[in-house]
């Protein structure tokens, strides 16, 4: 890859029919559409650019509009004035999801996730459109960026990097750098816009901390630092505060699910470590006749928790990052998406098939009398 994809021969940058120089901080804004009520829908793009060519940089959140976590740390980025490159461009989007941020949604109004709508069609859904518009202005001025989420609605997630470890030397790179405390190897999405990036030569890593609609101080202040140690490994920064512990690097993840309905309580934390056989939380009838213990069937960290008390069988309850790439009896039912795309007719069929013969259950389950 060059040195940046946002330099042209003259060492400008052309983004939104503006043209930017070098030196230059700019606030633009992208129009997507209008509200019912006509009202103009944009999205605002800040850009800082050194006056020395480097690399481009997007940092961008809020593609899930009640992801509150990602929009706080980028406006405490730019507010703190810590977005000035010593060279290169960096590429601010605070929030993408306008819509889903006025409504507190993850998805636009039509239900559709922008996340698993990329490269997007200019005559598509709303989903569609947006990510359509951000592949036309934004996708091909960069070179790396960071992609800030939260965990999904009473889940959360303890602050990690989620990228393909181990498959390209620049993304390892950025994952090293940022020295979340736990970086998770995840595969690419179809329609994501990690996905898309790589088909296209550039290079994007997650990173998620919290839940939605609640601010995650802790994790903002990681991800703050983070941050800026990936721009101080591509020269962009002066040099930024050490991660207090080296990251854990885990190469594979399990949810364990509920194997009865009832009152879920957790008997474990974020972060924490859990030995197979180890007794994570439990779940009780709501009259106070039984409760049922509930064993890991695998060792590892605790990277995501589900926080609602009352589940049902088959809900999420606990998120398992291991360190071993072997499969266990836990990856033998069908695989938990944390942030599901809306289904197809086909899927719905073919989920409807699979309940017709189920897959052994991934936590045991010990009832207490």
């Amino acid at each position: 890859m060059p040195d940046s994809a946002a330099y042209s021969a003259d060492n400008l940058l052309h983004i939104n029919g503006l043209t930017i120089k070098p030196g230059e901080q700019v606030l633009t804004r992208l129009v997507i559409s209008r509200l019912p009520s006509g009202t103009v829908i944009d999205i605002p793009v800040h850009v800082f650019r050194a006056t020395e060519p480097g690399p481009t940089v997007l940092l961008m959140a809020g593609m899930h509009g009640d992801e509150v976590n990602g929009i706080e740390t980028i406006r405490r980025l730019i507010r703190r004035d810590l977005l000035e490159p010593l060279r290169g461009t960096i590429i601010a989007i605070p929030i993408l999801n306008i819509y889903g941020f006025l409504n507190f949604s993850r998805e636009v109004p039509d239900g559709k996730d922008v996340n698993r709508s990329f490269p997007g069609n200019p005559r598509g859904s709303l989903a569609s459109r947006v990510a359509h518009r951000f592949m036309r202005e934004i996708m091909p001025l960069i070179d790396y960026g960071i992609d800030f989420h939260t965990g999904g609605a009473v889940r959360a997630n303890t602050p990690q990097i989620r990228c393909l470890l181990h498959q390209d030397a620049q993304t390892d790179a950025l994952a090293e750098a940022f020295g979340a405390p736990f970086t998770l190897h995840a595969s690419l999405r179809p329609g994501s816009l990690r996905e898309t990036a790589m088909q296209d030569n550039r290079r994007i890593i997650v990173y998620e901390t919290g839940e939605s609609m609640r601010l995650d101080e802790e994790g903002i202040d990681l991800g703050i630092a983070g941050t800026l140690r990936v721009l101080h490994h591509l020269g962009m920064a002066p040099a930024a505060p050490l991660p207090a512990k080296p990251t854990i690097v885990c190469l594979r993840s399990t949810w364990l699910r509920a194997k009865y309905a009832g009152i879920f309580r957790s008997h474990v934390q974020l972060g924490q470590h859990v030995e197979e056989g180890q007794v994570y939380g439990s779940v009780a009838d709501p009259y106070g006749e039984r409760s049922v213990r509930l064993e890991s069937p695998v060792t590892g960290y605790i990277i995501g928790l589900n926080h609602m008390p009352v589940v049902n069988q088959g809900d999420a309850l606990v998120h398992v990052a291991r360190l071993d790439a072997a499969p266990s009896r836990a990856d033998a039912v069908v695989p938990f998406d944390e942030k599901p795309a809306k289904r197809t007719e086909q899927e719905s069929l073919e989920e409807d098939q699979a309940e017709d013969h189920p897959l052994e259950d991934d936590s045991r389950g010990e009832e207490i009398w």
